[in-house]
């Protein structure tokens, strides 16, 4: 299918870590077609991650509604496909309703994996890589573009920040007494689930260790408003370098904080996710995922997973111990950042 296409719209995945692990798609497609309008497709909330990226043109928002207004949702969202007069379609989401918005929307040629029963509303339907679950998501999603003529690259997930955005969130951690001459560490504890969530009070004792280590590291917690008791429970106590910023940024701050880190520290979560595509100094905690698939993608040996028996489970609530997680001490934890810090 190697031809010039004018407009391209591709439907992003609705998890931050996704979104960010598609953005090589976006990259291979600007350099397969230069004079292409390309569109991404996403989720409004988590839309600001495409702000300034240079190789899209449009990003094309939506929000879900609740069941009364679904069909006025759905009709406002076809309308808007329709509008775009888009020539090809790439679905990096593997959903019904994602296959037949674009269907619906006169979307020309339409690229997408077979699920959910929707193979008829594809032009292009192709079977899941028989190595999915040994390759990372990355390859996956490039997957989608063989059709086009775009073999699987060497492209690495990205994001753009701008300069202003890095000075305004120094100006805003300065009235914490933090300077350039500080090593900021950054620290998520959240996750999408219970069971990849390191534990709180051991996360409370990295804190307190690094800051005692040197009196210029300074420990920034992440983390959105609904993980505001989890972070306020692990800072408690602590001393004043340690930063709870939970709930007080928006997605574009929180990629500008992670942008300024020396080291950031998070389980196998969106922020991981944002750090390894920032290129800053990373250590990922993982539990009951595979790393080999969701793992960070510049930075994949800087996991510490423990291989106990049930490992992958892939499940939300640990059944049993948490063993995965507990068997991860304190002590190479600390190690490994402190070895970072020195290195970077």
């Amino acid at each position: 299918m190697k031809e010039e296409f004018h407009s391209i719209i591709v439907r992003m995945p609705n998890w931050v870590g996704d979104l960010v692990m598609a953005t090589p798609v976006l990259k291979d497609l600007r350099i397969a077609f230069p004079n292409a309008e390309i569109t991404a497709m996403c989720l409004s909330r988590i839309a600001p991650l495409l702000e300034h990226d240079p190789n899209i043109d449009k990003i094309f928002h939506f929000s879900r509604s609740k069941k009364f207004f679904r069909r006025i949702n759905e009709r406002s969202i076809v309308g808007k496909l329709k509008k775009g007069q888009y020539d090809i379609g790439i679905l990096l989401t593997n959903s019904l309703s994602s296959a037949w918005h674009f269907w619906q929307g006169s979307v020309q040629n339409r690229i997408g994996f077979k699920s959910q029963g929707r193979t008829l509303l594809l032009n292009t339907p192709l079977s899941f890589p028989k190595n999915k679950t040994g390759q990372h998501l990355v390859i996956t999603y490039k997957t989608l573009l063989t059709p086009l003529g775009i073999s699987i690259s060497q492209t690495f997930p990205y994001l753009t920040i701008l300069d202003e955005e890095i000075q305004d969130v120094r100006n805003f951690i300065g009235r914490f007494g933090i300077t350039t001459k500080h090593k900021i560490i950054g620290i998520s504890p959240g996750a999408g689930s219970l069971a990849k969530s390191y534990i709180p009070e051991r996360f409370h004792e990295i804190a307190q260790r690094l800051i005692q280590a040197h009196p210029l590291h300074v420990v920034l917690f992440l983390g959105t408003f609904e993980q505001k008791d989890l972070i306020e429970r692990i800072c408690a106590n602590l001393p004043h370098r340690a930063i709870n910023l939970a709930g007080q940024t928006n997605l574009r701050k929180l990629m500008a904080l992670i942008k300024i880190c020396s080291v950031f520290l998070a389980n196998d979560s969106g922020p991981m996710h944002i750090a390894d595509s920032l290129e800053v100094p990373l250590l990922a905690l993982f539990g009951p995922t595979d790393p080999i698939v969701t793992g960070p993608y510049r930075q994949r040996e800087e996991v510490i997973q423990k291989q106990v028996a049930c490992v992958p489970c892939f499940q939300g609530v640990c059944p049993i111990d948490l063993s995965c997680m507990k068997k991860i001490s304190v002590e190479e934890v600390i190690d490994a950042l402190l070895k970072k810090i020195t290195k970077h």
